[in-house]
């Protein structure tokens, strides 16, 4: 297939691209990478390139980023996504499009009350983030009730390496490699480690996305996760289980939330296209840590 990809450098993309060249897969339009913004860009790559699929990653994902700078988080993470599915239904009409939302668009519940949320699940955002993920969502399904072949994703939690630590589980890794190394005294920084969340690792979610491009699976929305409820105290105990020495914790009020739950029903996913987690957490978390390791062992090599 001929793959158009936005956002294509980013983390997702980071390790996508090269997967879909391991697979015979032809990816257009990257260089230099067209601003999704950029109404008129986009309209002259898809009628420049004609790819078989679009998959639209390209986002403002962090979420203390979206509140700094809401007007700009609207205008990458919807009409972003509004310019790309206009410029398809005119040039592209016949692709298939992965609109990648997220499970945050979901928003929390209780830890008492929590269960998985599937795709019929209301949205509840609490954040501008996930805010425009949840308007970009609602407004790809009315494109594909139109006829568009729009493939809505909602991906949880995912790691590996190469991730910023702005997401717990890539900041936990990157305390625990600098307190080892020496050049961040301990204790560990941390929020409510009681909350519960759902992690998967790149990879996983690379998967789903290859197994949604299979125009075979119908069109609508689908969760990719982990169904595994995990405490954000497991992800710490995870990260240091195997260090010589104890790493002792202290409460960031910057970080700290109500204990809260948000994990994801992939059954539907499964269902239709077979597909499963295929790393562990625990090899997750290994890997990301080592990832850190490196970086910094790097860096101080440099300096």
């Amino acid at each position: 297939m001929r793959i158009f990809i936005t956002g294509a450098e980013g983390f997702v993309g980071s390790h996508l691209v090269p997967r879909l060249a391991e697979l015979g897969h032809e990816t257009v339009g990257l260089s230099p990478s067209v601003d999704v913004t950029d109404e008129n860009a986009l309209r002259a790559t898809l009628a420049r390139e004609k790819p078989d699929a679009i998959l639209h990653l390209a986002a403002i994902s962090s979420i203390p980023a979206s509140f700094d700078d809401a007007a700009q988080t609207y205008r990458v993470n919807f009409l972003g996504a509004r310019f790309l599915l206009e410029a398809a239904r005119d040039e592209t009409p016949r692709a298939r499009i992965l609109l990648i939302g997220s499970g945050h668009q979901y928003g929390t519940t209780s830890a008492a009350a929590g269960k998985p949320f599937c795709e019929d699940t209301p949205f509840a955002p609490n954040s501008p983030y996930s805010v425009t993920k949840a308007a970009a969502d609602l407004l790809g399904a009315c494109y594909a009730a139109r006829g568009l072949d729009v493939v809505r994703v909602r991906p949880f939690n995912h790691t590996g390496p190469g991730q910023k630590d702005d997401l717990v589980i890539s900041s936990f890794a990157r305390q625990v490699a600098e307190i080892e190394a020496g050049i961040r005294k301990p204790p560990l920084d941390v929020g409510n480690l009681d909350s519960v969340r759902d992690f998967l690792h790149v990879n996983d979610v690379i998967a789903a996305y290859l197994a949604l491009l299979d125009p075979r699976v119908p069109v609508g929305a689908y969760n990719v996760a982990s169904e595994r409820a995990t405490r954000i105290r497991d992800l710490f105990e995870a990260m240091t289980r195997t260090l010589s020495c104890k790493i002792e914790t202290r409460i960031d009020p910057r970080r700290f939330r109500p204990t809260d739950y948000a994990v994801g029903d992939a059954s539907l996913l499964r269902t239709v296209t077979g597909w499963s987690p295929q790393v562990s957490f625990e090899e997750t978390c290994q890997e990301l840590l080592d990832s850190w390791r490196t970086q910094i062992r790097n860096a101080n090599a440099q300096a």
